[in-house]
């Protein structure tokens, strides 16, 4: 099968900044830590921000947020996504963050439904006040230049509110460098459909590029957004747990126009067992293995026979626990299939 005629994927420039691959991991609270997004970069994503952290938490020098900020010399290019809603505050979490860090770039988040974010009037309830979250963006675009400030956004508070058009626009006036729209509202959360009409309307509207984001879960999904809505690139969030195969998989769709198949069970157990690893290495044995648990599930959905494993993986304790789950069923799935070959035969 033929390749896309015209490429899809062009390398974006924010200033001093180049993404080769506009394919980019979209932050996620408690999921996109460096193992993660280690295991992703592998896989071609061509860019990858840190997990959101507080500006108040930065600012009191929190050894947690610390190390959720911590970026490795192989993932770049690399953001970090701070939250707030305070002018000051950010501008100065953002300052911090660039003499601790020098990430490629800073990342406002406008998109975060979650009420412990929103109750202090960040995350996505900035979207309720247009011209605050301007000024936010002015004020860490002069803390931190020439690093690039770049928006995450959903679409609105709300259907009754959708205004993510007006917010852009004002985004882009303060000096923000590009947009990610998650194309559902605060009020959504992650049900529903993304609104992809409204995502393409935001990159009409403003000069500077315009990831789009929301129910990004295969390359054909991928090829046809790029292909209707107008967007530079794509920021794939749920569509890669579990999957960090999504990237190269659509990387060579739109190169070549191939369908590679889906991982099979051992390559998505290799994959997990490295997962748990590199946590291992990461925040320790304890915290690993319970962290691991929900990505050990998000790896085997969809398999046959997982269910029983998917359930006995939130009971481990221990990584060797775990270890022995994932290879018991590899070994199963093996065995199943060898005798399916051999009765065939």
């Amino acid at each position: 099968m033929k390749g896309l005629s015209e490429p899809l994927l062009k390398p974006i420039r924010l200033g001093g900044l180049t993404i080769e691959r506009p394919l980019a991991l979209a932050p996620m609270a408690g999921v996109t830590n460096w193992p993660f997004r280690r295991l992703c970069k592998e896989h071609g994503c061509g860019l990858v921000v840190t997990e959101f952290v507080s500006d108040k938490a930065l600012l009191y020098d929190s050894k947690r947020t610390r190390e959720m900020i911590r970026l490795l010399p192989d993932e770049r290019p690399a953001g970090v996504q701070l939250f707030g809603a305070d002018p000051d505050t950010m501008a100065r979490a953002a300052a911090r963050v660039v003499e601790l860090e020098q990430p490629d770039l800073i990342d406002i988040n406008m998109g975060c439904p979650a009420p412990k974010v929103t109750k202090g009037r960040g995350g996505s309830s900035l979207l309720k006040e247009p011209e605050l979250a301007q000024e936010i963006v002015r004020r860490v675009v002069q803390a931190v230049a020439p690093t690039p400030v770049t928006v995450k956004m959903r679409i609105g508070w709300d259907s009754r509110s959708i205004n993510a058009v007006e917010v852009a626009k004002r985004v882009e006036e303060a000096g923000a460098r590009m947009i990610t729209v998650h194309g559902r509202t605060k009020e959504q959360h992650y049900s529903g459909r993304a609104d992809w009409g409204v995502i393409a309307a935001v990159a009409r509207a403003v000069s500077i590029p315009v990831l789009g984001n929301g129910d990004i879960a295969d390359p054909r999904e991928a090829e046809a957004r790029l292909r209707t809505s107008g967007v530079a690139g794509l920021a794939v969030g749920r569509g890669a747990l579990g999957n960090p195969w999504i990237f190269s998989r659509t990387l060579h769709y739109l190169e070549t126009g191939e369908l590679l198949p889906e991982p099979g069970v051992r390559e998505r157990v290799e994959t997990a067992l490295r997962h748990l690893d590199l946590m291992i290495e990461y925040k320790g044995e304890f915290l690993a293995v319970r962290e691991m648990r929900k990505h050990a599930a998000w790896y085997l959905k969809g398999l046959h026979g997982s269910a029983g494993v998917r359930a006995a993986v939130n009971e481990a304790e221990r990584a060797d626990d775990l270890r022995a789950l994932l290879l018991g069923y590899l070994d199963r799935m093996e065995a199943v299939a060898a005798e399916n070959v051999r009765l065939l035969s």
